[in-house]
């Protein structure tokens, strides 16, 4: 049976808070929550990123700060971490390199965590410099396994999809993995698909299809913060396939991008989480591809 384990920030327990990031809306939703998914995986959620941490007799594995936004994260994920285990945080994965997942990392490392990413994940972040990050000590190619306290995760590299390096985190004993950015589950795809890539996207997912998983913790929940499956993730790729085949017949009859941005519709997906806010963008990004090759 899951715990969930409900904790606020003093004062601002008193009022509603409305978190409102890439349109989901939580009303009345407290801004952090710590939640036992198994008996070694926590769901760490602040504002509207999420991640998880894996707890061993020897060690914790943690994964993205999620400090952008907000200096409270950090120190709250570590509290969290601290009510659970007074185990030493071995490790900290990131899930790709976007700073929205992985900024704010130093309190972990000032605690002695190794930081683990994949290859071309470090080689963008020593080009960009941001001086919040925290450059990885480890990196990966397509497949590596941590074995800590008796519990193995494995990071997994699927290909291409909303970065050149973005790590699906898989542990075997629960069949369960963590996704972040690019499934999401009951959404319409962020705006025009930044540093996404097409094709390469779909067959991220089949690969992700062809693991063995049962549930799916999220880069960022949904309005109801449920887990995801496979179902979920059969769903994105036929929301893509449908916007692909749609786009792709608009950009045949010379309508991208504006005319295809305005005019390209898909009904069957209008009651998902941001369809209107977002649709135009991904509509744009397979314009792109369809009418110009990129």
């Amino acid at each position: 049976m899951r715990k969930h384990v409900l904790v606020g920030l003093g004062a601002i327990f008193a009022t509603a808070l409305v978190i409102a990031v890439t349109g989901q809306v939580f009303a009345q939703a407290p801004p952090f929550e710590t939640r036992k998914i198994t008996d070694r995986v926590y769901l760490y959620r602040f504002g509207f990123h999420q991640a998880i941490f894996v707890v061993t007799p020897d060690g914790v594995i943690a994964t993205d700060p999620i400090g952008l936004f907000s200096a409270q994260a950090v120190p709250t994920y570590l509290a969290e971490i601290r009510k659970v285990t007074q185990a030493p945080i071995k490790y900290v994965v990131y899930s790709h390199h976007h700073y929205d997942h992985i900024a704010g990392g130093k309190p972990f490392k000032d605690l002695g965590a190794t930081f683990i990413a994949h290859r071309n994940a470090k080689a963008h972040l020593e080009k960009l410099k941001h001086p919040n990050v925290v450059i990885p000590d480890l990196t990966v190619d397509n497949l590596h396994v941590i074995e800590l306290g008796g519990v193995r995760m494995e990071l997994h590299y699927v290909g291409r999809n909303h970065s050149d390096n973005m790590l699906v985190m898989l542990i075997p004993q629960d069949k369960l993995i963590f996704v972040v950015d690019f499934i999401p589950i009951g959404g319409v795809l962020f705006r025009n698909l930044p540093d996404g890539f097409i094709p390469d996207w779909f067959d991220s997912l089949d690969r992700v299809l062809a693991m063995d998983w049962d549930r799916m913790i999220p880069g960022h929940p949904d309005a109801g913060g449920r887990l995801g499956t496979k179902d979920d993730v059969r769903a994105v790729k036929e929301y893509m396939t449908d916007l692909s085949d749609a786009v792709r017949q608009a950009a045949a009859q010379g309508k991208c991008w504006d005319r295809a941005m305005q005019e390209v519709k898909l009904p069957k997906y209008e009651k998902w989480a941001n369809y209107n806010q977002f649709l135009p963008g991904n509509v744009e990004r397979f314009c792109s591809y369809w009418g110009r090759g990129f």
